[in-house]
């Protein structure tokens, strides 16, 4: 029996743009270093790729979250990083400094050799873990699957780890166009087919994290960002049309319009975003996600709900919104603040989803 029929099952109607008795929230990056249940369970794994490897640790990692909070989703627990690493070019990471890959892809060669990994051989820890993830949840709440975008996924294969300039990147798009292109298309076939696998391990949800399409430049982010996560929607839509796609790209509210246009059922919005004037903007195409800058679980409680207030104020009446963060939460927020965050969210959005038609389609 699916959760709509039995469970909680706000997100996929949020995301639906149906009728809620109140705003869906979750938080990205809530299975994360600032729970103490993660950070044991991760000193026990050894390191983070044990632990994202390791099914039955990504499994519980995965629901701690759910426990303390009466969160509206789970999502798994993952890296963007696996398809790459699948491919095979040595990925590591280093006490703060964040991922490395010992094989970067800077040339046509290396980009020809690539491959397409197989979700159930290469990736087949993360299908295992969704899918002991989707029975222990038993229909409580929806589970979330993600990937990085083609575009976020090629700047940590070329740049070979975190970036601030882009210095290879960029080279790469300037001089040889073509060369990315075809990286991004190997990296798009990639992306589409470990998705529908998340769909098939038990996935009900799904989320491209565009992380650093707010690094291009106007034109640059549509030709090599967005148009390789379109290719993704378009995909999905065939293969798994029940399963909404939520795009978010970090840095780009310049371009909420041209994200809506692609078929995805939300927008992921970071905190830079009006989103009073992004419900405008898209109007009832697409959902909206978000958006809380990340900062501000850092103060007090009743600050906390001050700003909850204002958001759902903002969004207004009516479906179609889910509370997230405008990005991950951070590794030294205290636990009690995501409590206050949970219930602020829960109690004070319900007089926003009276039954009654949704003003925005008047």
């Amino acid at each position: 029996m699916s959760v709509a029929e039995r469970g909680n099952d706000r997100l996929l109607r949020a995301l639906r743009r149906e009728a809620v008795d109140r705003t869906p929230i979750w938080i990205m990056r809530q299975a994360g270093r600032y729970l103490p249940e993660y950070r044991a369970t991760r000193s026990r794994a050894g390191d983070f790729l044990t632990l994202c490897k390791t099914p039955e640790l990504a499994c519980e990692v995965t629901l701690q979250p759910l426990r303390r909070f009466p969160l509206d989703a789970a999502i798994l627990f993952s890296d963007i990083l696996t398809i790459p690493d699948a491919m095979g070019l040595g990925l590591g990471f280093t006490e703060g400094e964040g991922p490395r890959f010992a094989r970067p892809v800077r040339d046509r060669r290396a980009v020809d050799n690539l491959g397409v990994p197989d979700p159930e051989g290469d990736l087949r820890y993360v299908l295992d873990a969704a899918r002991a993830v989707r029975r222990e949840l038993d229909g409580s709440v929806p589970l979330i699957g993600f990937a990085g975008s083609p575009w976020t996924l090629a700047t940590y294969m070329v740049e070979g780890g975190s970036s601030r300039d882009f210095r290879h990147i960029k080279t790469l798009l300037y001089d040889t166009p073509d060369t990315l292109h075809r990286l991004l298309r190997t990296l798009s076939d990639a992306v589409q087919i470990y998705l529908a696998a998340q769909v098939s391990a038990g996935a009900q949800a799904l989320m491209l994290f565009d992380t650093w399409g707010g690094a291009l430049a106007h034109g640059d982010y549509q030709a090599f960002s967005l148009a390789y996560m379109h290719r993704v929607v378009d995909y999905l839509r065939t293969e798994a049309p029940e399963i909404p796609v939520i795009l978010f790209t970090k840095g780009g509210g310049l371009w909420l319009e041209e994200i809506a246009a692609t078929g995805c059922a939300g927008i992921g919005l970071d905190w830079t975003v009006d989103l009073a004037q992004a419900r405008d903007r898209v109007g009832t195409q697409v959902a909206l996600q978000g958006n809380l800058d990340p900062a501000a679980l850092f103060a007090r409680p009743a600050a906390i709900r001050q700003r909850v207030a204002s958001l759902l104020a903002a969004y207004g009446a009516g479906p179609g919104h889910v509370f997230n963060l405008g990005h991950g939460i951070d590794q030294h927020v205290d636990p009690g603040h995501v409590t206050a965050l949970v219930e602020a969210v829960h109690e004070l959005s319900a007089q926003y989803h009276r039954p009654g038609p949704d003003p925005a389609s008047n």
